[in-house]
Formats: structure tokens, sequence, C-alpha cells
């Protein structure tokens, strides 16, 4: 049952990785499509109003299929309409006139992309222990990465830098990016399959008359209301994640950027760190899916941020120059590689770790309503890593010169990473079993 629910991790990884990191949002922010600053700023307004939408529609959605015992049958619905909305994507051309069409793609596909994880993340609780949490967890995240691994291998063989040749491999009015959209959904929906027959369905917990969806809001605040009274330290931990999740996110939002722009990376070698990157995540999500197990969730994802901010240290003090060290000859490149492995180390258990905190937080018959709530505070702070990522280069262009100031977005990323562990210092660690409490 744990690869089959696994299995949905691996698959979505077409979306996650592909689409929206490093293939088809940089297909959409070329200058096909009207320039890079207008499309990325197309780009961002679209996310910014997905955002908003996962932000007001998670909780209920995962509050409504909690009472309803239709969690398994919502996560197909929200994983079918992604697929969807991916197999469209190939008929964006490589014209500014689509550039609406497939940012509007790419962004409902977030929203219902979230409303599933929503579905998909509370089913933890249901195929683990409270023994077995932590590393079941890792486990997802570690699947998620290797699936990401070699979706990417097989885009960037196939379509990017075709092995042989085949009429997949054209690059003519785009037609190999526009085909790597659908092999992106199939590769989602062939591994989301296994999911709906191995795991069954929570029993439906709502016997009482059921309300409507507005309605939903009203016993939404009640019982946010009444999970502060009795543990507050939820709600601080859904805070505290909130921002440090946001300077997760921004690693890998922002890594194949840095790469590309500061480090002098190609497209291809960007694929090429992308792969080595995940795998390292992989491996970091499984460790920590461990050591989560036997020292707890918290000290994890504390360790992990305190890992990170070194790393992201590095990166920000040494840039892409050339040192010395006992001889041998250090350069830009080379520091990117090293540190930016380090970095995506620490990124998979701190994401397998949260995740399993707040399982071990959730009561039952509130799982899928915490995890929407999760997914809820987590986009209500988005905004903090890339406004603060383009302050700080702002701010640096002024001083210093002329195509260095781009590496210093990393800084606005390191203080959200900072903020999150400060704010997760004072938050109690969960039990070992997960509260028992009615709505």
């Amino acid at each position: 049952m744990v690869l089959a629910w696994a299995s949905w991790d691996w698959g979505s990884a077409s979306f996650n990785a592909v689409m929206t990191t490093f293939v088809f949002t940089v297909y959409l922010t070329s200058k096909s499509f009207g320039g890079e600053d207008h499309a990325s700023g197309v780009l961002s307004a679209g996310f910014a109003v997905a955002g908003f939408a996962i932000a007001l529609l998670a909780p209920v959605t995962g509050q409504r299929a909690d009472n309803g015992g239709r969690r398994k049958l919502w996560l197909g619905v929200y994983s079918g309409i992604v697929v969807l909305l991916m197999a469209l994507c190939f008929f964006v051309r490589p014209e500014p006139g689509y550039l609406l069409f497939g940012v509007i793609l790419i962004s409902v596909g977030h929203v219902f992309f979230e409303l599933a994880g929503v579905n998909y993340n509370a089913m933890l609780t249901q195929i683990s222990t409270p023994a077995t949490i932590g590393r079941v967890s890792g486990f997802g995240w570690a699947a998620g990465y290797l699936g990401g691994i070699v979706a990417l291998l097989l885009v960037l063989q196939l379509f990017v830098q075709p092995a042989f040749e085949w009429f997949g491999a054209s690059t003519d009015d785009a037609l190999n990016i526009r085909l790597v959209a659908l092999f992106s959904a199939v590769w989602f929906g062939l591994f989301a399959l296994p999911v709906f027959f191995r795991v069954p369905e929570p029993p439906k917990l709502d016997a009482g008359e059921r309300i409507g969806f507005f309605q939903s809001y009203v016993l939404l605040i009640r019982r946010i209301k009444a999970l502060y009274r009795k543990a507050p330290h939820t709600i601080y931990f859904l805070l505290a994640s909130a921002v440090f999740r946001d300077g997760l996110a921004a690693v890998f939002t922002f890594g194949g950027v840095i790469a590309a722009g500061t480090f002098g990376f190609q497209l291809k070698d960007v694929i090429f760190f992308a792969v080595f990157g995940n795998v390292v995540a992989a491996v970091g999500a499984v460790l920590g899916g461990f050591l989560d197990d036997r020292i707890g969730p918290k000290r994890v994802i504390e360790l992990s941020l305190v890992g990170l901010l070194i790393a992201g240290t590095a990166i920000l003090v040494l840039g892409n120059g050339e040192y010395s060290f006992f001889g041998m000859a250090w350069h830009g490149a080379l520091t990117f590689w090293v540190f930016g492995l380090l970095l995506c180390l620490f990124v998979g258990p701190a994401q397998a770790s949260a995740r399993a905190f707040l399982g071990r937080l959730a009561p039952d018959g509130e799982v899928g309503e915490l995890f929407g709530l999760y997914a809820t505070t987590g986009r209500a702070v988005s905004f903090l890593a890339p406004m603060l990522f383009s302050i700080c280069i702002a701010v640096a262009s002024q001083l210093v010169p002329a195509g260095q100031a781009q590496r210093w977005g990393i800084l606005g990323i390191m203080v959200v990473l900072l903020a999150g562990l400060l704010v997760l210092l004072p938050v109690k660690a969960p039990a070992s079993s997960a509260p028992r409490a009615g709505a």
C-alpha cells in the first residue's frame, strides 16, 4: 500500500519538475512569447492568482473530503484535471498570442494540483503508524525526487537533446517542447493509478445533516478556534512551516535561474544538475525519514534548516569567482555543484519531516482539513521568498558591478529560511502519536 501511495508522488514529479520548474515554464518565459521580462511578469501574476485560490479553497475541500469519506475520489478528480490541463499545454505555440493561454493552463493546474495534494498528504495517516510515519513520508518524497530524475532524463534524451532522430525531436514550432507536455500528462496519469486501487477510502464521518459549501467556512473558523484552544502549538507549527517551506520552495524555484544567470550553466547543464540534485534530495529524504522516527521531526527540520543556511552562505560568499585551496583550483561551477547539491540534500528531509510533523498532530477525522490549512498557510506567505529575492537583487545592482547582482538574491532566500527556523524553535515537538479529538 505504501508503494501504491508513493507512486502518485513519483508521477506528480512530471508536473513539478518538468512542467513548472525546469522545462515548460522556461519555454513560456522565452523570447518567443514577447520577451523574458514580459512573459515572466504574466506568469508570476498567474501564479499569484492561483495561490489566492488555493488559500481560499484548500482547507474547505479537505474538510469536506474528511467528512464525506471521499478523499480518494477527490484525489482522482483533481489529479485527472491536472493531467488534462498538462495535455492541453501541447497547443501552446511559441507565439505571443499563446502566452495567456499557457499561463492560465499552468496556473489552474497549480490550483488543482495543490487540492489533490491535500487529499494525498492526508492519506499518510492511513498507510503508516506513529512509529513509521517519518520514514513513510520520507519514502514518498524520495519517490517524487526519483520520479523527477527519470522524467527529466527521458525528456532530455527524447526531446531537449535527443539521442536519436524522430519526429518528436523536431524544434519546428517548438514541437519537441510541446510534446513534453503530452509526455508529462501521460507520466502523471499512469503512475497516479496505483493509489486508487490499493489505498481504501477512509470511513465516512459526517453522519449528520450535510452542510453547504459556504457553511463549511463557518465550520472551519469554529474548528480553528477550537484547535487553538486545545493545541495552540499546531497553529504555531502551521505558521512556522509556512515560512520555512516558502524558503525551501525558493531553493528549487530559483536554483535553475541562479545556475544559468550567475554561474553560466546552459539548459542541458541545468537539467543535469536537476537530475543529480533530485538524487541527492531523495537520499536526504530517506535518511531524514529514518532520523525522524528516532529523534523526532522537529530536530530533523532544525538541522536541515541550519545545513541550508550554511550551504547558501557558501554560494553567496564564493559566487562565480576562482580560488585556490591548498594548491587546488576552485572555480564557480564547482562552487555551485558542491554547495548546490548540499542545499538539495537538506531540502529533502525538511520537506518530508514537515509533512510527518503535521501528520503526528492531526486528530482523527480532521486530517484532510489540517493538511488543507497546511496548504493555505503556505500559500498565504508564498510571496516572501520571491519578494526578498527580487529586493536583494535590486539593492545589490546599485552596489556591485553589472552581472554580479543576481547571486545576492540568495540572501533573500536565506532570510526566509532563518525566519522559519526562529519561529519554529519555540514550537512544542509533537507526541509519538496524533491526538484523538472530534470536531
